[in-house]
């Protein structure tokens, strides 16, 4: 159900219809049964460890609020923070750890493998439930009293499974001061739903379907075009899938009266890596920032120190993706290339430098593994020629996309859209379907990326 269309859209609309034709004091029980149902329609079996955390840190927020600072409030927030990371490590880390130690003991590679289920957006909700858990700690949230009210903050659909990750403060203010949506929040929820489906059907996988030719037939000496092509339509694959289920998300929580944070602003638009990292996965970016990088520091104890910063927050960002040598990598190359702006005081450099710099890394992101993202470079710096991969309509949408952006960059086109007359407003909406229909690609092969963090 979670990668189909048409089922999901259905599940939507008969949230929507139970929701508004239920008393208010009963729609967050709709919500919470309609998320954990979203979730079981995964797998049904991890709804217990969904439960599980959820119980965890709902009891270590009341606790935190009752005792006094010392050394037991302390071991609380530890013990929290130890549960949510235990089972993140576990389900996630596991069978990295255990490869690589089989390598340094000379083992074959599955010694101490186990076969383990990564569960559905895991790396999400516990972020999300740990900042919670932080806050309350040092006193900027107070904490829920209400188990339901809880359980909603960490299982909501419309971000469950890939973000954006939200912070506690801002969902308990639409939670416990809920407002009907106006009809500007409706308009705006019903045209980023469109938004994020031609950005994930009809751009990220047409650009998926290059990028996978390229990356399954790596080591064939494909030249330095192609290398770059396939990397190219990676970049635009992660930005449109990422971004379109963002879009649906913040769509959809508009819809029933929330209200999710930006989590992108055109970031192939970035004029260096640190404006990069203002713009992409905004809500991880400022996750790391205040729970990472200002508590090792930040920048307040001298050059070297905020560049260690720097380095151990990217290092740790490029670990959440994923348990792999190659994310480890990406993270360190970001954080390095951080280091080095603040370190030559590098404040612009240009948008087609900086998105060059961003494809690179995106090599180590995608690749399978190490010995291939080598393969990749050496294609992209020293191969032969190589062929187009792209058809000239690759790179019609790719120019549409960029003017979009630049308009958007200077003007809010989208907003005005919103507020538009109705005739321009339904004239947009189908053309964004008429966009689906003619280049939207069908194919349940091609999930969100994000889905499998």
């Amino acid at each position: 159900m979670l990668f189909n269309t048409t089922s999901f859209f259905l599940f939507l609309a008969a949230v929507l219809m139970l929701f508004y034709a239920s008393p208010r004091g009963l729609r967050k029980y709709i919500l919470l049964a309609a998320s954990y149902f979203f979730y079981a329609c995964w797998n049904v079996k991890f709804l217990a460890l969904l439960g599980t955390l959820t119980a965890i840190d709902y009891t270590a927020g009341i606790w935190l609020e009752k005792i006094p600072p010392g050394p037991k409030r302390r071991a609380v927030l530890i013990l929290s923070l130890s549960a949510n990371l235990g089972f993140l490590g576990f389900f996630k880390y596991y069978n990295f750890l255990a490869a690589n130690l089989a390598l340094l003991l000379q083992r074959p590679p599955r010694s101490f493998w186990l076969d383990v289920v990564l569960p559905l957006g895991i790396s999400f909700h516990t972020f999300q439930s740990m900042s919670y858990v932080v806050d309350v700690y040092r006193g900027e949230q107070e904490a829920v009293r209400n188990p339901i009210d809880y359980a909603l903050f960490i299982c909501f659909f419309p971000q469950l499974v890939a973000g954006p990750i939200v912070r506690a403060r801002n969902f308990f203010h639409d939670l416990w001061n809920w407002q009907p949506p106006t009809t500007h929040d409706v308009s705006r929820g019903l045209l980023l739903l469109a938004l994020g489906l031609v950005k994930k059907m009809a751009f990220a996988d047409q650009f998926a379907k290059v990028a996978n030719t390229y990356f399954g037939n790596v080591g064939g000496n494909a030249g330095m075009l192609t290398a770059w092509c396939g990397v190219f339509a990676f970049g635009m694959q992660i930005y449109f899938d990422f971004s379109g289920y963002t879009d649906m998300a913040i769509g959809m929580a508009k819809l029933l009266g929330f209200h999710f944070p930006v989590n992108f602003r055109r970031p192939y638009l970035a004029s260096s890596i640190t404006d990069f990292w203002r713009r992409w996965h905004i809500s991880l970016s400022t996750w790391l920032r205040d729970y990472l990088y200002i508590p090792l520091g930040g920048n307040r104890h001298g050059r070297w120190k905020t560049y260690r910063n720097l380095m151990l927050t990217m290092l740790l960002g490029g670990l959440w993706h994923g348990a792999s040598w190659n994310f480890l990598i990406w993270g360190g190359y970001h954080g390095g290339l951080l280091a080095l702006e603040r370190a030559f005081r590098i404040r612009t450099l240009t948008v087609p430098v900086t998105f060059c710099l961003a494809l690179i890394g995106w090599v180590f992101f995608r690749a399978a593994d190490l010995p291939q993202s080598m393969q990749v470079l050496r294609e992209m710096f020293g191969g032969a020629p190589g062929r187009m991969l792209l058809e000239p309509w690759h790179l019609g949408l790719a120019g549409m996309a960029l003017l979009l952006a630049i308009l958007e960059e200077k003007k809010e086109w989208f907003e005005s859209l919103v507020d538009a007359p109705a005739w321009v407003y339904a004239t947009a909406l189908a053309l964004m379907f008429f966009c689906v229909e003619i280049f939207g690609v069908i194919d349940a092969s091609i999930p969100f990326i994000y889905f499998q963090f």
